[in-house]
Parts: structure tokens; C-alpha cells; sequence
């Protein structure tokens, strides 16, 4: 390419800092068709309440008619991966639990299955069993969302009150459980941050309770009301070789017919031994996705009680004193510090055991060289950690293959030849989450 041609594009300037190149919107400038000036172009969002305040969506227009259209990312990047090449693998997890925000624990998970797996080390049984138990809380709560938002873009603002009704007894439970109710990073590699609290089985029972009672009213009020019927069904249409041409996964391929879900045919953390099903529809259309998250919810219910039957005495980290953070800590009476027991026990045993934790906390572990895969079933589809090891205390890469972002792609493929109407439908549908998009 000439230097003529790469001026039109980046033209550049001198500063003190070096050469500066500014990037101008290539294709975006070319959009409009000259042969089809009877069509208008429209920004749809970013700051649009139907696509979550951050996804702007380029719409061609015919009239009502979408011709074309294209989603622009980007306005929530937070540089979580490139971020967590610059911290130890603990501190890792603090990162990607805040990109997809609405399924925090699974983000930890897949995380700590990929460094765990380079480790060579495996959780200990209660913690596997207690990651199931959260990851099943967290997959009701983020359909909850989906749910709640999909109503509320729609008008049926009862839908968004009632699921966000449910929502906040599902941050409650995780609340109690983990001590916060967003961005855990409760899931460490080795196992957990700390056992679960006491009376977590009274709490657990009774959130499944409330929920299997509350349940029924989204089918009064959503599933066979004529209204939204008509809004979701065959609307939004993707079949199964369209899924998988995009790569789309999650409800949405399973929306289509196929039963992929990772928990069934790439079992971790022991799900071969829950009695679960994977629901699936064949309408391929906004209508079954709906049915499906609803469905899953009920599922997710089950294995909730099955977690909690399977749970037994034991530790929830690593016995390795090389990996395991010291995690087993004692809380001062102001329900902050560490009590002065626990400062004199640790300040009186030795100086190498000082040492040793200091350099852990500060430091962190070092990781065999290599590089894994590994994946877990989010709410959203495949949530895939690509991490790679040079042999140091942090990452040399992080990738995370995010469901929302692949399953971005599949909204043209719903929304062009319909009504602008159905775009919100479809991207409802879709239910992206943003930060996990930008990361």
C-alpha cells in the first residue's frame, strides 16, 4: 500500500511523544448504497435503553423495513484481559468476574479450571460441589435479568418488575454466601476464598422454595398471554445451521434444536453426576428462547438441590501451601480485621512462615509453562479461557472466548427483512451482556 493511500486512512503527525496516527471510520463512511438513496441510516443506541446503554446499532432502513444492519462495540471496554497479564493468577480472578457482570461466578470458574488445569491440580470435592451450587444460583439469576429486561423493552413493565423482584432474592443468597453480590471473586484457583457460612442449607432451601412458588406467575403473565405471543413468535428466526455458521451457542442454538449444552457433553466440576435435562425448542424464534431460559430456571432449581443433598464435610482449597492463598483467617469483633489471635499466631510461628505468606500475597504462584482451553455452559453459551504460561507468577496471555460477543453476531441474521420493532426483540433475545462483549 502506498503512502498516498495510508495518508487517506490514518493521516499522521509529529509530537513530542513520536509519530501519531489518527484512525479515520473506514467502511462506516461508505454505508449507504448510492442506488438505494430512498433509504435512510439510523443509530439505534449507544445510549438507546433497549440496547443496554453501550451497543449502538446501525440500522439501513425501507420504511419500516430493515435492509441492513450492524452493531458497533466498544463503548464499555474495560481491558480486563490485558489487565490480568499484568497481575498474578489469583488476582486474576478479580478481573474477569467483572465482564460478564450478570454471570460473575462463571466467569471465576472457567477461569480457575484453566489455571487449575495448568497447575495440575484439582479442587477439593466440596468446593467442586459448591461451585455448582453457586454457578446454578447465578445461571436463575441471570435469566432472571434477561427475563426482566426483555419485558421491559417490550412494555411488559409487570415482567421487569417481577424479574427483578426475583433477581434481588438471588443477590441476597449470593450475598450471604460469598459476602458480596457482584463481582465475588469468591472462586480461587485451588478451590474457594473460604467455606461456606453457616446455615447456608436453611437459605438455600428457602430461596428454592420461593422460587418454585413465584415460577408459575411468569407463565400467567408472560408465557400465554396473547400480547407477547405475538411480540416473540416468529420473530427473531435463526435456524440451527445459522447458529452454528456464527458460532452462536446457549439458549439460542438450543432455540434451534440442538442439544449442545457443555454441562451434558464436556462435563467439569462433576455435572455428570447431576439429573438434570437441557431443554430444547425447534421455532428457532424469540418465543423459544423465552420458553427456554424459563425452563432452564427449573432446572437449575434441581440441580440447586442436589448440590446442596451432595455437600460433605471437608476442605475447600488445596492442601498445596505453594498455591493455596491463607485463606482460613480470623475476624476481629469489628468484623474487619484479623483478631490479634490470629496477627500473634501468625507473627509467633516462624519467620519462613512470614515470609512465605508475605511472598505468596505479593508474589503469587508460579505456573508450569503451556497453554489450555477450557469451558463452562454460562447463561449465554460457551465461556471459553484461553490462558498461556511462560513458567512466571502471572499470565503471558488471557483470552476469553465470551458467548455474548460471538452471539452479537448473529443479530443481523435475525433483524434484516423485518420491522425495526423486532430488532429489539432479537437483540432481547440474544441477550448480550456488554461487558463481557467489550471486556
Amino acid at each position: 500500500m502506498s503512502n498516498d493511500t495510508f495518508d487517506a486512512y490514518a493521516p499522521a503527525r509529529e509530537t513530542t511523544e513520536g509519530t501519531v496516527y489518527t484512525v479515520t471510520g473506514g467502511d462506516w463512511d461508505t454505508l449507504l448504497d448510492e442506488e438505494h438513496d430512498d433509504r435512510i441510516v439510523i443509530n439505534m443506541g449507544p445510549q438507546h435503553p433497549s440496547t443496554h446503554g453501550v451497543l449502538r446499532l446501525v440500522l439501513e432502513l425501507e420504511g419500516e423495513t430493515v435492509q441492513q444492519a450492524r452493531s458497533v462495540i466498544g463503548y464499555l471496554h474495560t481491558g480486563i484481559e490485558k489487565n490480568c497479564e499484568y497481575r498474578t493468577w489469583t488476582q486474576g480472578v478479580t478481573f474477569v468476574t467483572r465482564a460478564d457482570y450478570l454471570s460473575p461466578i462463571f466467569s471465576e470458574v472457567g477461569y480457575c479450571l484453566a489455571v487449575e488445569k495448568l497447575l495440575g491440580v484439582e479442587a477439593p470435592r466440596r468446593a467442586q460441589v459448591a461451585r455448582v451450587l453457586l454457578m446454578e444460583i447465578n445461571r436463575i439469576g441471570s435469566h432472571l435479568v434477561a427475563l426482566a429486561t426483555g419485558g421491559m423493552e417490550l412494555g411488559a413493565l409487570t415482567g421487569m418488575t417481577a424479574g427483578f423482584r426475583e433477581r434481588e432474592e438471588v443477590l441476597h443468597l449470593l450475598e450471604f454466601l460469598t459476602g458480596l453480590r457482584m463481582n465475588h471473586a469468591f472462586v480461587r484457583p485451588g478451590g474457594l476464598a473460604q467455606d461456606l457460612p453457616d446455615g447456608w442449607e436453611e437459605r438455600v432451601a428457602d430461596f428454592v422454595a420461593i422460587m418454585r412458588k413465584r415460577l408459575p406467575d411468569y407463565d400467567n403473565l408472560l408465557t400465554g398471554q396473547p400480547i407477547w405471543r405475538q411480540r416473540l413468535e416468529n420473530v427473531g428466526y435463526l435456524p440451527v445451521d445459522g447458529c452454528l455458521a456464527l458460532g452462536a451457542t446457549g439458549p439460542i442454538l438450543r432455540a434451534a434444536g440442538l442439544p449442545w449444552d457443555l454441562r451434558k457433553v464436556e462435563p467439569y466440576c462433576g455435572y455428570e453426576e447431576y439429573d438434570f435435562d437441557v431443554p430444547v425448542a425447534t421455532e428457532a424464534d424469540c418465543y423459544a428462547r423465552y420458553r427456554l431460559r424459563v425452563e432452564e430456571i427449573r432446572q437449575s432449581l434441581r440441580i440447586i438441590e442436589q448440590a446442596a443433598a451432595k455437600m460433605e464435610p471437608g476442605p475447600v482449597m488445596v492442601e498445596d501451601r505453594k498455591i493455596a492463598w491463607p485463606a482460613q483467617l480470623s475476624i476481629a469483633a469489628d468484623g474487619m480485621g484479623n483478631s490479634l489471635e490470629h496477627v500473634r499466631k501468625i507473627m509467633g510461628q516462624s519467620m519462613e512462615s512470614l515470609i512465605h505468606h508475605f511472598k505468596l500475597v505479593t508474589e503469587g504462584f508460579s505456573v508450569p509453562a503451556g497453554q489450555v482451553y477450557t469451558a463452562v455452559e454460562s447463561p449465554r453459551g460457551e465461556m471459553g479461557f484461553h490462558l498461556v504460561s511462560d513458567g512466571g507468577t502471572r499470565p503471558v496471555r488471557v483470552h476469553v472466548r465470551d458467548p455474548s460477543f460471538v452471539n452479537l453476531q448473529t443479530m443481523p441474521a435475525m433483524s434484516e427483512g423485518g420491522m425495526v420493532a423486532d430488532v429489539i426483540a432479537a437483540v432481547a433475545s440474544i441477550d448480550p451482556v456488554m461487558g463481557g462483549v467489550d471486556r
